[in-house]
């Protein structure tokens, strides 16, 4: 049977940007229970939670089973043009670190929008509206700034460029992932699919998960693992709750605990012959949860669906 690689990330111990970082489970502690709960790659997390210096962090990454960094989140305010330099240097800054210390498969830089910042849009997460979105200039903006960075950091260390789909950012909805995808270069930079993400940034609690990754198949280039609690979902939206209160009331729940279909997403990838990771985010804000037991009934749940996978 086909093996399923399966990773986790700091988000799932609470390691969720802009939030109290006085919280935060160490990095070293996160690091070792990963690795005991059944995981082999993770995610770098803020910068600076983990060590940056390349020689450290390999050393930290060495002595956890040769423990497999699979990439790095970096938000930048994309709607406005001012903010793109800073976002390349700094998207180039991280993915040097990611270079430094790859192995296989290649790390991605997961470039998103700098989402919770935006009141509007935090507020309307789950529940947005086309009247919500980006003007066609500002898409142009968008679209030309993640260009650029996927540019930048594909020419400066051989790495490639996912975006991420996100709740309480501008790519949220499946018609603003789309036009995003159609706005970009489909060579330098592909589509991190987050299905907790696309379930509630599409305000549903069912769909045909085939016929969603079919619809974005081609710039498909790694998966996150998220599972979405269906009557919180229902709640968060008649309650006008905004992103973190859904967060903290618990709306990303245990994997095969909400309503994401799963079984199909294995199938899919089984069927594309997909050969790099897929990544469990539970997330949670600082001090929620159980991490360390949550994410190992996450790795049980998709074991025991891993026969979808061969």
């Amino acid at each position: 049977m086909k093996k399923l690689l399966v990773g986790n990330a700091p988000c799932s111990w609470g390691t969720l940007e802009h939030q109290d970082k006085s919280k935060q489970v160490p990095f070293d502690r996160m690091l070792d229970e990963l690795v005991e709960t059944g995981y082999s790659g993770t995610e770098l997390g803020d910068w600076g939670y983990m060590p940056t210096n390349p020689v450290a962090l390999k050393a930290e990454l060495a002595k956890r089973n040769n423990l497999v960094m699979l990439g790095a989140f970096v938000p930048v305010a994309l709607k406005y043009a001012s903010t793109h330099v800073e976002g390349v240097a700094t998207a180039v800054k991280t993915a040097r670190l990611l270079a430094a210390v790859a192995t296989t498969p290649s790390p991605y830089l997961v470039l998103a929008d700098d989402n919770g910042t935006d009141p509007v849009r935090t507020r309307l997460a789950g529940r947005v509206t086309a009247q919500a979105g980006l003007t066609p200039t500002e898409w142009k903006t968008f679209a030309s700034g993640a260009d650029q960075i996927a540019r930048a950091v594909l020419d400066e260390t051989g790495l490639r460029t996912v975006f991420h789909h996100h709740c309480a950012g501008y790519v949220e909805t499946p018609d603003e992932i789309a036009t995003l995808l159609d706005l970009t270069n489909p060579d330098r930079l592909g589509l991190v699919f987050d299905t907790g993400h696309y379930y509630r940034g599409a305000g549903i609690e069912d769909c045909d998960l085939s016929a969603v990754l079919n619809r974005f198949a081609g710039r498909i280039w790694y998966i996150h693992l998220k599972d979405l609690e269906p009557n919180l979902a229902r709640r968060a939206r008649k309650e006008q709750w905004d992103y973190f209160t859904g967060v903290r009331n618990g709306v990303y729940c245990e994997l095969g605990k909400g309503c994401v279909d799963f079984p199909a997403l294995l199938r899919w990838l089984a069927a594309r012959d997909y050969k790099g990771y897929v990544l469990v985010e539970q997330d949670v804000l600082p001090g929620m949860g159980t991490p360390r037991e949550s994410a190992l009934r996450n790795r049980e749940y998709l074991r025991s669906i891993e026969a979808n996978f061969a």
